[in-house]
């Protein structure tokens, strides 16, 4: 599955650990606080029990969005959508 993790963390060191996590399970960042990536059920089990370990559920929120390749197409970007600097281009390849 496509899969969109995206989150508003107010501490710095969860935040980077919740990036790293993201990246180590093979997800692109498409912006600070955006991921975007392909998973399996089990590896989405896996990071959301990983991010729960670290966040503070109090004070934190995370979002973890399956998606099919069709609905991905489907999903409307208006402006700048992706910080170029981020982006590589196997996210761009998602979407096109």
């Amino acid at each position: 599955m496509i899969a969109w993790v995206m989150y508003d963390i107010q501490e710095n060191k969860p935040r980077t650990k919740v990036a790293k996590l993201c990246k180590q399970a093979g997800l692109y960042r498409v912006q600070k606080s955006v991921f975007l990536g392909t998973l399996t059920a089990h590896e989405k089990d896996t990071l959301e029990l990983q991010i729960e370990e670290e966040i503070d559920e109090d004070t934190d929120s995370v979002y973890i969005f399956p998606m099919s390749k069709k609905e991905l197409r489907e999903t409307v970007l208006i402006g700048q959508a992706f910080d170029k600097k981020l982006v590589t281009d196997e996210v761009r390849e998602l979407f096109y």
